[in-house]
């Protein structure tokens, strides 16, 4: 385990911006051949899912025009922009550079691309925490996203997200605190085989072939589901719980466990594992999906916006999945932050 403290940063604000087309699963005929739709919504908890022909870079765009506007922050003061993805809008360049211009920031603005999924909004976070807490760097925005556009076959348990996360230098504050983990031994438990540098795409990718019940060509991600439901009921509330233990955090002080949205029966278990109710543990992906790097803020938008702001609250948000890798933060928020109204293309 990897224990990181940054103090002197807060989280000024979340937005989160999601295609207006609304999938329901329950009218989705071939889910598999193996469960009925009733079943896989009951099992996995995803009724309902955003998707449309938008990259995570554009739903990015939106969520961030709206976080700025929200604020009140000068353009100009931003100087550093990260953006977390697996789906990036080209090969090459950077999203991040795009989209540094596209929202009119300064050419002084540090700008980058971080490849992760399930777990990737808390190293964005914690890349970006070391570089604020200093000074140097007075705010700047995480961006994560998925947004699936190269894909030709839809998956019933994604969705489309962009969220944005504010950060800004804050003297005196207590900061955040991280708990990071990887293990690269289980890369293979979430895949996507075709597309890459190591196996290009060819026309075979586009070939269907069985897997676990489903017709899925290599370029649809694929996992193995047993392995990665015992990774997250095992890896999460381990890390939770050291984390909770290396900074003395009572666990049952938390007002807000934000988990990562990977399946319901999955963040039950962990819930139950740490003895939080459930009325503290707020879930977005009955009506989002799993949307990878962009589940923890879109849970935090979708469903803590009417109750986290115009007060203090108290974080604990862990991110695992792909990789396999994990991350565990635990930060304050005060009266004054700020969570922007859900944003719709």
């Amino acid at each position: 385990m990897a224990f990181l403290g940054f103090k002197n940063i807060k989280i000024s604000g979340f937005s989160a911006g999601v295609p207006k087309r609304v999938v329901s699963n329950l009218e989705v005929s071939d889910i598999s051949e193996d469960y009925s739709a009733e079943d896989f919504v009951a099992t996995t908890g995803v009724k309902e899912r955003r998707v449309d022909a938008f990259t995570a870079g554009d739903l990015c765009l939106a969520a961030s025009e709206q976080l700025i506007a929200d604020l009140h922050w000068d353009k100009s003061e931003v100087k550093a922009l990260f953006f977390v993805s697996q789906h990036a809008d080209y090969i090459l360049p950077a999203t991040a550079c795009i989209l540094q211009d596209k929202l009119g920031l300064g050419k002084d603005c540090l700008a980058m691309d971080i490849s992760l999924g399930c777990s990737g909004w808390v190293y964005g976070l914690s890349v970006l925490a070391s570089l604020v807490s200093s000074g140097q760097i007075k705010k700047a925005l995480l961006l994560c996203g998925d947004g699936k556009r190269r894909a030709v076959f839809d998956d019933p348990l994604f969705g489309y997200a962009g969220v944005v996360t504010a950060v800004e230098y804050s003297e005196g504050a207590e900061g955040l605190r991280f708990d990071m983990g990887t293990d690269g031994s289980g890369f293979d438990a979430i895949i996507t085989p075709d597309g890459g540098a190591r196996n290009q795409f060819t026309h075979d990718s586009l070939t269907l072939e069985e897997v676990d019940g489903r017709k899925m060509c290599r370029l649809q991600s694929r996992m193995k589901g047993m392995d990665v439901f015992s990774f997250g009921i095992t890896t999460a509330p381990k890390s939770i719980k050291k984390l909770c233990s290396q900074y003395d955090i009572d666990i049952q002080s938390v007002d807000y466990l934000v988990l990562h949205q990977a399946n319901m029966k999955m963040n039950d278990f962990i819930a139950k594992k740490l003895k939080m109710p459930l009325e503290k543990v707020p879930s977005s992906m009955y009506y989002f999906g799993n949307t990878s790097s962009a589940s923890i803020p879109m849970t935090i938008v979708a469903e803590l916006k009417d109750k986290a702001i115009n007060k203090q609250s108290k974080f604990l948000c862990c991110g695992f999945g792909v990789g396999l890798s994990w991350g565990t933060v635990y930060f304050e928020t005060s009266n004054d932050l700020v969570i922007s109204n859900l944003v719709e293309l």
